[in-house]
């Protein structure tokens, strides 16, 4: 095969992935970027590595998880690049992300489920987010973060046990707070039941 013929395969390749995948990996950056827009220009680079490393990328379903592996390990020099960082901005990440979501049809998270989120490690919330909110399983997400599949079952049991204890924390409080009344928001246990009940796989 020639080399015409080659670069013409590899791009049909790329040109295929894109369409399968691109919109999840996007759903997986916007959610994790301040502010979302940046998502796009990162999406970019995903594919461009994935265009520079296209004779090693693994065929379907390892492929998307593949992109998902170069997605985090660029949005991981994204942050580095960031002059600052604070508590904030990581909060508004976890509650900006939960809106970008809600517009394509899913509803919001609750903020309770964001303050719950935000006091976990990054760890943590990052094997979370990959479980709950991008719909990998836990041995896909450990393919993603580059662990063994019965580290991530593991860790996400943890967790989910450190989710729960922070969420009832913050709900008490709150509780105190409001004189023991009943918290007025319905749609509560609507966003802790997929990160505290998910069964793990």
């Amino acid at each position: 095969m020639g080399s015409e013929a080659v670069e013409n395969t590899q791009t049909r390749r790329l040109e295929q992935l894109f369409d399968d995948h691109a919109r999840d990996v996007l759903a997986y950056l916007v959610r994790r970027t301040v502010p979302p827009s940046d998502a796009a220009d990162l999406l970019a680079e995903v594919f461009v590595v994935a265009w520079r490393r296209v004779d090693e990328l693994p065929p379907d379903p390892d492929a998307r998880l593949w992109l998902f592996g170069v997605a985090r390990r660029t949005l991981s020099t994204h942050r580095r690049g960031q002059r600052r960082r604070s508590a904030l901005a990581d909060r508004l990440r976890l509650e900006l992300g939960a809106e970008v979501a809600g517009n394509d049809g899913e509803q919001p998270v609750d903020p309770a489920v964001g303050r719950a989120l935000a006091r976990l490690r990054p760890a943590d919330r990052e094997l979370l987010q990959l479980t709950a909110w991008d719909g990998l399983t836990p041995s896909e997400a450990a393919t993603v973060l580059g662990i063994e599949p019965g580290t991530a079952r593991v860790r996400l049991h943890r967790a989910r046990a450190r989710f729960v204890s922070q969420f009832d924390t913050d709900r008490n409080r709150r509780l105190v707070e409001e004189g023991g009344r009943t918290h007025p928001h319905g749609n509560l246990e609507d966003g802790i039941r997929p990160i505290a009940e998910r069964r793990v796989t």
